[in-house]
């Protein structure tokens, strides 16, 4: 284990888990605490209210602690990893590390507890003794056989749940991966037979998962250090690996895997040799789970199989059993409905919610995060990533759903549709603010043309329309290179199948478009030629053109070039009966909720009028996604002690709003942090127009908005949804090359709603 442990690249972990502050967690208050009267809520006088009221129904103490959301990750360091018994405070940056993941992937709060207790009885003492501290227990690399005995101490005294990852939570993404191995290779549980070496806890756990997803007892063969466990064997037997105790004559794994359809290794490296792949059944599936060294390779196995559908426990090969899949979500949906234990029906409701997702299409955050591979649904992709942003919403949801139709939930969720909806909002940040957006455009169907079609990201937003929205994708691009691009990308969509396609290099509609194009300009110094050549080149003006024809909605272009080039074409062709480009503006999701700046690309140095319009159409933007707008005039000038340019524009800006009437709060001109900063706006100007923050910040010029933008973005990880293009009737959209796929399918649904929906 040292020889092996010197190979790693041991400084940047250390560097890790040392800086910029020692470990991997930290504790932050969630109410404010500035004043004597914050004091005397928090603490006494005002914290006995909360006791008394807990006191008198304990289940109050979910409403008003974090007990609802509080997991204990409870270890004495007895099995840890691959390192064994190292003892409890040695285990204490895994224990770290696992309340990390709660956090990261279900927003569930922990603490680590490392125990000096190598007794399982003293062990389950201890952990029972938790449960007012908590709302369920997670047990972790605790060694077999004790770990079953305090598990079944815990589960039998204790009135929360009580979940020992390493048993069951690798049995539910063993148990996901097994159901959509035999999905693929057209087998069925009852049918298969099962060859498994290791009969430690995951191990044990596996099988009988195994059993209740319709495997039959008899088929199951286990085999360990000593061979088969067969009936009357006495050496390294447990209680545990007695119940898959064979009637046979076997004894070893090189006997007992012929015919076998499903290797479950959960032991050591190279236990299964490439002889015995070669005599397992026809498609074996062979989980060689061992860590970090396998079983058998992957490249060994196919070698010996080339049918074999392989998963490893590792992250450099295809299908990694990882319980991340599994645990926060489980946990997530039992915490939320209050559950006292966590049973097979929710178990089995994990494994469902996990194996169909795999079987769906893959998010286009998961491809982001997994660049380079193929998360396409068969032999190699059989369960999904971690960093799936919908295993929340889909897992915890069905978690919860068993939990109540188990009859273990102390407080049902009415609703569990909108339940979801939350558990997705709090995933993908821009969830919850674009459903409004959704909801409008869910009740047309328009046509969005895409000028770059061929860009992956645009595909995956295609992709999502067609199963979210009633919107109807356009994209511009080769179709044989969209089709290699879509079928690269997992994507089982198919242009001229799935969605209207044009081809710039052959089109039926080249004639009209580039006739159309110079009708438009000719005498703005376009040619024949020249219009023959930009219907054949540039994406952008065919997108235009189709709008301006009605053969498109709007329009979605920018993912690659510069921004006001794509504006000189969309404004040659679509700036007609009144529409203008008047303003960019890009909503800015924070921590603390929205904010609008605009104009961040149209105008460089807007007039008085620029601005007007810019606030006019900003605010009419804003209502769109049910906001109510405030919108902060912002300049250098703070209400009028300075006479310079962005002042006087700001002012005679204000002035043409009043005189307008409009129906929405505007205010300026004033600094940002005044914008910002209620108290800080009444001690400079007490009789400001609204209270509270301003959400909608126009500026005197375009390198200030874009600038704010900008560092809104990458110093305070705001996620960007826009620009939006204010004044064209949402007939075009111009974003900018750093757009995801998610960010595109926004701005399809903004697209997708027609003008009338928002004045």
């Amino acid at each position: 284990m040292e020889d092996q442990r010197q190979d790693k690249p041991r400084h940047p972990a250390l560097n890790y888990h040392e800086f910029p502050r020692p470990g991997k967690l930290e504790v932050r208050a969630t109410k404010p605490l500035a004043n004597g009267r914050d004091l005397a809520l928090a603490y006494s006088p005002g914290v006995a209210e909360a006791c008394m009221e807990i006191k008198a129904n304990p289940q109050d103490a979910s409403r008003y602690t974090a007990r609802g959301n509080l997991v204990a990750v409870v270890s004495n360091g007895t099995a840890v990893l691959g390192l064994g018994n190292i003892g409890a405070l040695a285990s204490k940056p895994v224990m770290e590390g696992k309340a990390v993941l709660f956090k990261k992937f279900a927003n569930i709060d922990c603490f680590d507890i490392e125990l000096n207790e190598s007794d399982p009885h003293k062990l389950a003492d201890i952990v029972c003794a938790l449960e007012p501290t908590f709302g369920a227990i997670n047990l972790e690399d605790i060694k077999a056989p004790d770990c079953f005995i305090v598990e079944e101490l815990c589960r039998a005294r204790m009135n929360i749940p009580v979940f020992h990852d390493d048993q069951h939570g690798t049995a539910i993404v063993v148990g996901a991966a097994t159901t959509n191995a035999l999905h693929v290779s057209g087998k069925k549980f009852s049918d298969i037979k099962v060859v498994s070496t290791g009969g430690g806890a995951a191990g044990i756990a596996c099988l009988n998962m195994l059993l209740k997803l319709g495997v039959k007892r008899e088929n199951v063969w286990l085999c360990d250090i000593a061979g088969l466990v067969y009936e009357g064997r006495t050496e390294e037997m447990t209680p545990q690996k007695s119940a898959y105790a064979q009637n046979s004559d076997l004894r070893t794994l090189d006997e007992v895997i012929e015919g076998a359809d499903l290797f479950l290794g959960l032991s050591g490296p190279g236990v299964l040799k490439p002889g015995m792949v070669a005599k397992m059944a026809d498609k074996p599936i062979i989980f060689a789970l061992a860590n970090p060294t396998p079983e058998i390779l992957p490249e060994l196995a196919r070698e010996a199989s080339p049918g074999a559908l392989i998963a490893t426990g590792r992250s450099d090969y295809p299908n990694q059993v990882n319980n991340v899949l599994c645990f926060p979500f489980i946990f997530r949906g039992a915490l939320d409905v209050g559950a006292s234990t966590i049973n097979d029906e929710m178990k089995i409701a994990c494994i469902e919610g996990i194996a169909a997702l795999a079987r769906a299409t893959t998010s286009a955050e998961a491809a982001a995060a997994y660049q380079g591979e193929q998360l396409t649904f068969g032999p190699d992709y059989l369960i999904p990533k971690p960093f799936d942003p919908r295993l929340m919403g889909v897992v915890a949801t069905a978690v919860a759903r068993a939990a109540m139709e188990s009859g273990v939930a102390a407080r049902p969720i009415e609703d569990l549709d909108a339940y979801k909806r939350g558990l997705d909002a709090s995933m993908i940040r821009s969830s919850l603010i674009m459903r409004p957006v959704f909801e409008a455009s869910n009740q047309h169907a328009r046509r969005i043309v895409f000028a770059e079609g061929e860009d992956e990201r645009v595909l995956r937003a295609a992709n999502a329309m067609l199963e979210e929205t009633r919107d109807k994708p356009i994209l511009i691009g080769r179709p044989d290179v969209v089709a290699m691009r879509a079928e690269r990308a997992g994507l089982s969509i198919r242009p001229e199948v799935d969605f209207d396609i044009v081809n710039p290099e052959s089109d039926t509609r080249y004639r009209d478009y580039w006739e159309t194009y110079l009708g438009l300009m000719a005498r703005q110094g376009v040619t024949p030629d020249v219009a023959r050549s930009v219907m054949r080149t540039n994406t952008t003006a065919i997108a235009a053109t189709m709008v301006h024809r009605g053969e498109a909605d709007s329009l979605i272009c920018g993912t690659y070039g510069q921004y006001l080039w794509h504006l000189k074409y969309v404004e040659q062709i679509l700036a007609r009966d009144g529409l203008h480009p008047v303003g960019a503006l890009s909503l800015m999701i924070l921590e603390d909720g929205p904010l609008f700046v605009a104009d961040t690309h149209i105008h460089s140095e807007p007039t008085p009028e620029q601005i007007t319009e810019t606030v006019i159409g900003a605010a009419r933007h804003v209502k769109r996604f049910g906001i109510a707008p405030k919108v902060a005039l912002c300049s250098s000038s703070q209400f009028g002690n300075l006479d310079n340019g962005s002042g006087r524009r700001m002012r005679e800006a204000l002035a043409m709003l009043d005189a307008k009437h409009v129906d929405f709060t505007y205010e300026g001109e004033m600094h940002i942090d005044t914008a910002l900063d209620p108290a800080s706006r009444a001690r400079s100007f007490p009789g400001s127009r609204f209270d509270g923050p301003a959400n909608v910040l126009v500026f005197a010029n375009s390198d200030t908005a874009s600038g704010v933008r900008n560092i809104l973005k990458i110093k305070s990880n705001a996620l960007e949804v826009g620009p939006l293009l204010i004044g064209m009737g949402n007939r075009a959209h111009i974003v900018t090359p750093a757009v995801t796929a998610r960010g595109l399918l926004n701005m399809s649904a903004i697209a997708g709603t027609p003008v009338s929906h928002y004045g």
